[in-house]
């Protein structure tokens, strides 16, 4: 979900943004084109649909797309404000007009033939690489998104239970069309790789943990962190369930190689420390990356 672009036009942050959308929607577009179609794959969302009526009764994808995606845009608008702005229009119109461009180019065969397997790995790869970079730009996908807001608005139901709901119906809709049961088990790894890979681009490999300690020595594992690994912390008050005790929580965030470093320490103070270690998606602040830096990237 976006909301309007305040960007100065023209200025190198909005020249930046509608780039990634351009790049994005035409890595996108081929992840469908050479992977994704061929095969009758039909992963959710609004080319999902434009796939099964191309390979039924042969209108185009991209077309497809872009008559489901205006009206939807202009209904999400109506009924949940302008959270979408210009960019995720010109976003949708771009990857419709190169999915389209590309079949009339290159055609309807398959990048590698006889091996949808593949293909749905490398076309799952391609769309989230591609819908990363739109999202990136603060743009969204439009389509089956869209539906998902106004259905999470009235039923109250989860954003992304939301979507999976809706392209869970577009992939049993794939099924009733074709008739291959191998067409929905295809779609499915599809989108879970998708999702993979959008995360990996929004977010990076994570090599960050984050630690709670819970020990009577808390003071002294406290000034190890701050002397030896010259990491920063946080006291977080705590109450034992079983004596009801007064106990201090250490929150610190680390990289995967201080781990062990502190591990170590912890065990040479108190042996009967407890200690849980968590995987950090991502890690903004002082000593890790800025959120300024996050933000205006």
């Amino acid at each position: 979900m976006t909301f309007v672009s305040k960007e100065k036009i023209f200025s190198r942050k909005w020249f930046a943004s509608y780039t990634l959308i351009t790049i994005g929607a035409f890595i996108m577009a081929a992840g469908y084109v050479l992977f994704i179609s061929p095969y009758k794959i039909v992963p959710g969302g609004v080319y999902g649909i434009g796939i099964i009526l191309y390979h039924l009764v042969g209108i185009p994808v991209g077309l497809t797309g872009l008559a489901l995606n205006i009206p939807l845009a202009i209904i999400g608008i109506r009924i949940l404000g302008p959270r979408f702005g210009v960019k995720t229009v010109v976003g949708f119109i771009l990857a419709s007009g190169f999915i389209d461009g590309l079949i009339m180019l290159y055609g309807d065969a398959p990048l590698v033939e006889g091996d949808p397997l593949l293909s749905s790995i490398f076309g799952g790869v391609f769309i989230g690489l591609g819908l990363g970079m739109i999202f990136k730009a603060r743009a969204t996908s439009g389509g089956s998104s869209i539906i998902a807001m106004i259905l999470t608005k009235y039923t109250r139901t989860p954003l992304g239970q939301s979507l999976m709901i809706i392209d869970a119906l577009i992939v049993l809709l794939g099924l009733v069309s074709f008739g291959d049961w191998t067409i929905p088990l295809y779609s499915l790894i599809v989108i879970f790789i998708t999702g993979k890979v959008i995360d990996v681009f929004l977010q990076g490999f994570s090599y960050e943990k984050t630690l709670f300690i819970i020990s009577e020595k808390y003071q002294e594992i406290a000034d190890m962190i701050l002397k030896d690994l010259n990491r920063g912390g946080t006291f977080l008050e705590g109450k034992g369930m079983y004596r009801q005790e007064d106990k201090k929580v250490i929150f610190v965030n680390v990289t995967r190689r201080e781990v062990a470093l502190l591990q170590d320490y912890i065990n040479q103070i108190d042996p009967n420390a407890f200690v849980t270690v968590i995987e950090a998606s991502e890690i903004l602040g002082k000593g890790f990356r800025s959120l300024n830096e996050k933000v205006t990237d």
